[in-house]
Parts: structure tokens; C-alpha cells; sequence
């Protein structure tokens, strides 16, 4: 007994446990497939909601405390994996803190002797043959990589060194890394190292084979460093082949003009003017760390073919420049000549100039950039954004627009002048007419001006320009101008004047890779790894798995090819044994055997008559693979529906699985009936008119016991009847009407009415009722089988519908 209430008691507190226990998703109101820039973004709203300076409620300071608990777990890749697979948290009872390995591991130990003995007196001998200190010294973790490093590959190459213990090599690599890192750190490569046996995680994440090992990270991307040699070249040309291609195009008189006036793609251009032959590395790291906004090319000023370009701009041909367009080509807006051109130099003066005079706002980012919170009124930052469709023609309304930018030079410490796409940011542009403005102003079309002030980042105030920004005359458009002139003073002296405020969500990041792009641009790095791996290694073991696919592949295709052939070759055996049986018959008669006198021929159509002695062979018997494809006619009908039939299935009389045949419905209407009675289920009593059956279709698979339908009333052969089909109607599959008459137009066989089936989701055929009155829709005899074609597309593709049968019923006639 005393055992049975431990154990409740245990699972109480396991309970309570649990309940109690630090959720930092729920803290952190983000979901588990978070990014950390979701994270950061999400701590950073909060942080400053309950921050106890600016929030005095006797909970904010505890849930303030909560938050950067959450922080540090999320953000970090141990505690964060360790939180998603056991629940466990340091606040949470009996967890087990890791000890810190670099106490373990004397990381920063630089005692040489104490790299052989430990610190107990040297009593007991520990054999440890670390790296040097400038390894340890740019060492980081693996925390430090998912945060840091990986955020900042889309902007800066990295180059990592795994390293550990006992690695000779290791100290070897040293110190020609140590001059190298000293070269490429200047013009903007990053550096760091992993220590192998301290970060298991991050080595086998990389998949680290040998020490020391060397990779590149670049734009998210890693790539191995396999040159037999580590020298200043290798390593550039290394970084070069990393980086994304076609960063620096080279710049001549002939496409000069088409390449700064390419800034329709919402991208500043630059020039690089210098005599080198080959794009310095410098240059290459700028461009990749400003690729998103600007677009780099390249002029050598000795070659005779740019002599245009450098007489236009006035470049200096024994200097190195720099020159920076915008909207306007004719003249740069920043340009820089010296004989050095220094990095931080043109981060500097790029960094200042990355947007166009008019920019387009395409994400997130672009959006905080351009237009900054400010919660402070005085410092509010006005932001004028322009309405735009992608696809309008208005070429001269932006013109107009940077017209009014340059004529009242407008402080950009206060205002920020940009423009938007509504189909590219519908969500914002539906949180900015969510008030009813858009009964006023109509912003589905034309350009519409909008004033924003973001107070926090989530949140706006705005006002909407009255007049739409267009051309209709000279004096229109100067008083809109005048209008907008007054707005912006009106708010920028007391932003409080705003009337209208609302909520808004992230902005879509227009310049993101779709799935299929990043799909491809994985394939291809793999590729490349793959050939050069093969290049550099033995490729026996890849080809051997290649030529194994390939083979397992091949066997699949012939033993698939064979069990094809051999239901074939059954279906023909028993076709054949069924003339013979005919032939046999009619022998014994003493008739010939109709069309006995003409060769038959491989690729010769013949159509049976279906009944009773041709039942069995085309029906019952069907092996798998074979149907029979069987036409519903009479006496009187038979002249006219058989020729149509034989054009319609003409393209298949090479198929030999397939068989044709026609079916007299007087004959057999009973066969018919008991057909369909199979389908609806139940016993019931079912009359049906044989001149409404007439032109019917029905390709039977004899094996699987099913059939599919046609007909020219049927709802998958005419759309427009698909939607009567809950009015449990159905062509040729009607019961009797007692208002129809023997002699009607229906029974005389010129005529067929408008019948439809009822659509289960059991693909049975439902309880069916006839229309015979005077407004049903008709169809003449001849017209019958106009969409048996395309009827015949749909059944080969398997998209018809089936009806499943139990068995086939007897008494074929």
C-alpha cells in the first residue's frame, strides 16, 4: 500500500512538474518552427513591452526575467535541441548540468608543461598535445556558429579551421594560416576555428573527416578546401570559386549604357575603374556584401574598347576609382579616385548610398531601413510611399515625383521618400484600407500617396493624399503637388494630426529563392562537390553505386516488359481460340464465316457483334490488361452509329489489348438491366427504354469487373450538365415514365432527351428518374457520338468513372 501512494505521489509531482516548468515558446509567443530571426525579433518586441523602466505593473520585472531565460535557451543549439527531444530546462527539477569543457579540457591553458601533467601536484600523467593560442584564440562554439557566423555568411566569407588535440598537422597549418588570415582579414574575409572534440555537434554537422579541415562559408553554403597546398593563391582562388559568379561584370562602350540603366531592378549601380587585368579580391568582397541592393561592374581603363565611358564620367586611367549611379546615368552621385581604394573606405561611402533617390520597398528589411520607428513624435520619421501596380505604365508619375524630391529638397533626417507594389505587399496595402478609405479613393488602380509614421514596429499612423498622383494637366498636377507639400508640413509640425492607425505584419520578402530555386542551387552544390571529389579521389566507389541503380533500374524495365508481353499473348491466345470456335460453328452450319475470304490483317479494325456465342471470349474471360469497348445500337441505328464508331476507335486497332464490339439493346436489354440493378444496389424494379440506351459507350474490363460509361448527355462528356447531376438524372439509365408514350420522338430513335446521373461519392449509379417533358434538351442520332474522342483521351488516362460490378450476368442473347 505504502509503495502504490510513492508512486502516486511521484507521478503527481512529475505532473506538476511539467506544468510548472519553463515553456520558452509560450514566453517567447513564437511557434517551434522558429527561425532565430524570428526569435531575436519576438524578444526584442517584448523586452521592450515589460521592461520594468518602462513598464511598472508587479509582474513585468518576473515576466522580463522569463523572457531572457527563454532568450538564452532558444539561442542556444544545445540547450535548444536538448529543451525540443526531453522538455528540460536548467530551472527544471533534477536536470543535470554539463560541465563546462573548457575547465575539463584546460582550453586556455598555456602552461607547456601543463599540457603533459595536470594540476594535481603531476601525480597523474594526461598526454594532451594542443593547438597553439591563435587557434584557441579565434575558437568558437557551436552556439556562436548558428547565431553569428551563419547570420553573417550572407554578407561575409568565412573561412573555418577544425582543429584538436594530438593533430600535428594541425600545428602545422598554424602558422601559414596565421599570415594568410592577416592578408584576408583586411579586405573583409572572416576567420574563425572549432575545436573537433569540444563542438561533436557542429563537427558532425559539417561532416569533418580529417584535422585539420577547412572549409568555406559562404552565403549559407559550405564548401571544402582540397588543395594539396595552403598558400596565399590557393587560398583566394579558393574564396573566388565560392562566391557567387557574375558578382562584377566587365564594363565596355557597348553595353555601358544598358547596364546603369538597368536601375528599373530597384538596384544602385557602381563602377570599379582600374587598370588590373584581373578583378581584385577587394572588389569581389564588396560586391558580395552589398549584392542585394547594388549591382558591381568592372572598366579597365586600358583597354581601348571603354575609352567612351572614361571621357563621359572624366575617370582618371592611372587611378583607382569608384563611381556611384542612381536614377540619373549622366552623373554619378558619390565617386572616389585615390591610387588605393581601402575597404572600410568603400563601405562607407556604398553604405550611404545603397538606395536609389526613389527606392522600391521589397521586404522587411528594406521597410526598417527606409522608414525607421520612432516613438517619440519629434522624432518621428515621415514616410512618403507611393501605391503603385506592377504592371502600370507609370514611368512619367515617378518622374514627376522625383521632380517634387529635387525642387523642395526635402531634409532626410525627417522624410523618406519610396514606393510599393500592391499585388507584391497585398497585406500591408490591406491594413492601410481596412478603414473604408477605399470607397473614397479608388487605390486599385493608378498611383495613391500615403504618409506613414511608424511609432512602434508593428504599429502605424497614416494619412492618404486626397488627390491620386497622376497626369491629367499641368495645373492638376501642380496643385496635387502644392497639396502634398502642405500635408507633409501640416504632420511633420505635430505628427499627433494622423487620423488613421493600424496594425501591420511583416513584410513579404519579394527577393526570396522559391523551393524550386533552392532545390536547384543545392543539386548544384552537391554536383560540384561530387565532381570534385571524384576528380581527387578514387571513383570506383561512386560509379560502382551508379552502375548498381542503373542496373536494378534495367532489371525493373524487363521484368515489367515481360509480364506486359505475356498478358498480351494471353489475351491473343484466347481471342484466337475463340474464332476458331466461331469458325467451327459456322463450318458445321455449313455457312462461311463472314469476312473468311479477305486475309485478315495485323493492323485491320474489326468490330464483333456481341451476344451470346461471343460472350465468354469477350467478356468472362478477359485476361488482365484486355478490355472490350462496346457499342450500344439497334436494327435501325446500326448503319449510322457503326460508321462514327470505327473513326472514333481507328487510332487504336494497334493496341492489342483492346477489343470492339457493338450490342444490339433490344436484343439484350435484360443483360443491360441486370448490369445496371448490380450498380445501384437493393432489389428494386428497373424499366428502361431501349431507343434512350442507343449511342452509349461502355469499355468493360472483364477481369476487375468494372465498366465505365459514355454518352453525349452524360455529365463527364458536357460541363454544363455536371451540375445537374444532384437532380439523380442520368441518359439511357431512366425508368419509365407512364406519361411517355409509344410513339414519342424519344422511342423513335431521332431523337434522344437530356437525362443525367446522380453523383455519389461511391461511384455507383443512383436511383434514376426520367424527363420526358416538352423543355428537355435533345440530341440528334447523328450527333451521338461527337464526344466519343475525347472520351476515349480521358479512359486511357484513367481519369473516367468507374462502376464496379460483383459478377457478370448471364443470358446474353
Amino acid at each position: 500500500m505504502n509503495q502504490f501512494i510513492w508512486f502516486t505521489l511521484t507521478i503527481i509531482y512529475c505532473l506538476l512538474t511539467i506544468c510548472l516548468a519553463l515553456n520558452p515558446y509560450r514566453v517567447l509567443e513564437v511557434p517551434k518552427s522558429a527561425t532565430i530571426a524570428e526569435i531575436k525579433k519576438s524578444f526584442k518586441n517584448l523586452a521592450k513591452k515589460y521592461h520594468p523602466d518602462k513598464n511598472q505593473n508587479n509582474d513585468a520585472q518576473e515576466k522580463f526575467i522569463e523572457l531572457n531565460k527563454a532568450y538564452e535557451i532558444l539561442m542556444d543549439p544545445e540547450r535548444k535541441r536538448l529543451y525540443d527531444r526531453t522538455g528540460q530546462t536548467e530551472d527544471s527539477p533534477n536536470f543535470k548540468h554539463k560541465s563546462d569543457y573548457r575547465s575539463g579540457f584546460n582550453r586556455f591553458d598555456f602552461d607547456t608543461f601543463d599540457t603533459f601533467f595536470d594540476s594535481n601536484d603531476g601525480r597523474n600523467f594526461r598526454f594532451t598535445f594542443n593547438s597553439g593560442s591563435y587557434f584557441r584564440k579565434h575558437s568558437i562554439t557551436h552556439r556562436a556558429y548558428e547565431n553569428t557566423i551563419l547570420p553573417q555568411s550572407y554578407t561575409t566569407p568565412y573561412i573555418l579551421v577544425f582543429y584538436g588535440d594530438l593533430c600535428v598537422p594541425c600545428i602545422q597549418v598554424e602558422q601559414v594560416l596565421r599570415r594568410l588570415v592577416g592578408e584576408l582579414e583586411a579586405v573583409g574575409v572572416g576567420f574563425c576555428t572549432v575545436h573537433s572534440q569540444h563542438e561533436i555537434a557542429l563537427t558532425r554537422k559539417i561532416g569533418v573527416r580529417s584535422l585539420p579541415y577547412i572549409i568555406s562559408l559562404i552565403d549559407g553554403d559550405i564548401r571544402p578546401f582540397r588543395e594539396s597546398e595552403i598558400s596565399l593563391s590557393t587560398m583566394i582562388g579558393f574564396i573566388k570559386r565560392s562566391l557567387p559568379k557574375d558578382l562584377i561584370i566587365e564594363i565596355n562602350n557597348n553595353n555601358y549604357y544598358e547596364f546603369l540603366s538597368g536601375w528599373k531592378d530597384n538596384k544602385v549601380r557602381v563602377l570599379f575603374a582600374n587598370p588590373d587585368r584581373i578583378i581584385r579580391l577587394r572588389y569581389v568582397l564588396i560586391a558580395f556584401y552589398f549584392h542585394e541592393r547594388i549591382a558591381f561592374g568592372h572598366v579597365k581603363t586600358d583597354d581601348a574598347n571603354t575609352n567612351e565611358v572614361l571621357r563621359r564620367y572624366h575617370i582618371d586611367p592611372k587611378m583607382n576609382s569608384m563611381l556611384v549611379f542612381n536614377e540619373d546615368i549622366n552623373s554619378p552621385t558619390a565617386s572616389l579616385s585615390v591610387s588605393e581604394l581601402k575597404t572600410q573606405i568603400m563601405k562607407d561611402v556604398l553604405d550611404s548610398n545603397k538606395y536609389l533617390f526613389l527606392p522600391r520597398v521589397t521586404s522587411q528589411t528594406v521597410f526598417d531601413h527606409l522608414c525607421p520607428v520612432a516613438s517619440l513624435p519629434s522624432r518621428a520619421k515621415l514616410c512618403v510611399m507611393l501605391v503603385s501596380g506592377e504592371k502600370e505604365d507609370n514611368k512619367r508619375k515617378f518622374h514627376a515625383m522625383r521632380a517634387f524630391m529635387k525642387e523642395n529638397d526635402f531634409p532626410k533626417d525627417r522624410f523618406r521618400f519610396m514606393y510599393i507594389y500592391r499585388e507584391k505587399q497585398a497585406e500591408l496595402i490591406k491594413s492601410l484600407t481596412n478603414i473604408g478609405l477605399s470607397k473614397k479613393v479608388n487605390i486599385n488602380r493608378g498611383i495613391h500617396v500615403v504618409i506613414l509614421w511608424r511609432k512602434e514596429s508593428n504599429q502605424a499612423f497614416y494619412e492618404w493624399l486626397n488627390n491620386e498622383w497622376d497626369f491629367v494637366d499641368s495645373t492638376y498636377i501642380n496643385e496635387t503637388k502644392q497639396k502634398l507639400n502642405l500635408l507633409m508640413t501640416r504632420l511633420s509640425q505635430n505628427a499627433a494630426q494622423f487620423t488613421y492607425s493600424a496594425k501591420i505584419n511583416s513584410l513579404t520578402d519579394e527577393s526570396a529563392k522559391s523551393l524550386f530555386a533552392r532545390i536547384v542551387k543545392r543539386l548544384l552544390l552537391v554536383t560540384e562537390n561530387l565532381s570534385d571529389n571524384i576528380s581527387r579521389t578514387d571513383p570506383t566507389p561512386i560509379l560502382s553505386v551508379v552502375f548498381s541503380i542503373i542496373f536494378i533500374i534495367f532489371i525493373g524495365y524487363v521484368m515489367t516488359y515481360f509480364i506486359t508481353t505475356q498478358n498480351v499473348s494471353i489475351c491473343l491466345l484466347h481471342r484466337k481460340i475463340e474464332e476458331e470456335s466461331i469458325r467451327e460453328k459456322y463450318r458445321k452450319m455449313g455457312r462461311q464465316v463472314p469476312g473468311s475470304s479477305k486475309p485478315r490483317s495485323d493492323c485491320k479494325l474489326s468490330i464483333h457483334e456481341l451476344r451470346g456465342e461471343t460472350y465468354n471470349g469477350m467478356i468472362r474471360l478477359l485476361k488482365p490488361g484486355c478490355r472490350t469497348i462496346v457499342l450500344l445500337c439497334d436494327n435501325s441505328s446500326k448503319s449510322k452509329l457503326l460508321p462514327q464508331f470505327y473513326k472514333a476507335v481507328y487510332p487504336y486497332r494497334k493496341n492489342k489489348t483492346l477489343m470492339f464490339a457493338f450490342l444490339l439493346v433490344e436484343k439484350n436489354i435484360d443483360w443491360y438491366k441486370k448490369l445496371l440493378l448490380q450498380t445501384l444496389g437493393g432489389e428494386r424494379e428497373l424499366n428502361i427504354n431501349p431507343k434512350n440506351c442507343i449511342g452509349t459507350v461502355i469499355s468493360i474490363n472483364g477481369f476487375r469487373k468494372y465498366f465505365c460509361v459514355f454518352h453525349a448527355k452524360h455529365p463527364e462528356n458536357n460541363i454544363a450538365l455536371r451540375r445537374m447531376e444532384e437532380n439523380g438524372e442520368f441518359l439511357g439509365l431512366n425508368e419509365a415514365n407512364e406519361n411517355s408514350g409509344e410513339e414519342s420522338d424519344v422511342e423513335s430513335g431521332m431523337l434522344v432527351r437530356n437525362h443525367n446521373p446522380t453523383n455519389n461519392n461511391s461511384n455507383n449509379v443512383s436511383d434514376l428518374s426520367s424527363i420526358n417533358n416538352e423543355n428537355d434538351d435533345v440530341i440528334f442520332e447523328n450527333n451521338l457520338l461527337n464526344g466519343l474522342p475525347n472520351w476515349l483521351d480521358k479512359l486511357f488516362d484513367g481519369s473516367t468513372t468507374r462502376y464496379y460490378i460483383n459478377f457478370w450476368p448471364e443470358h446474353m442473347k
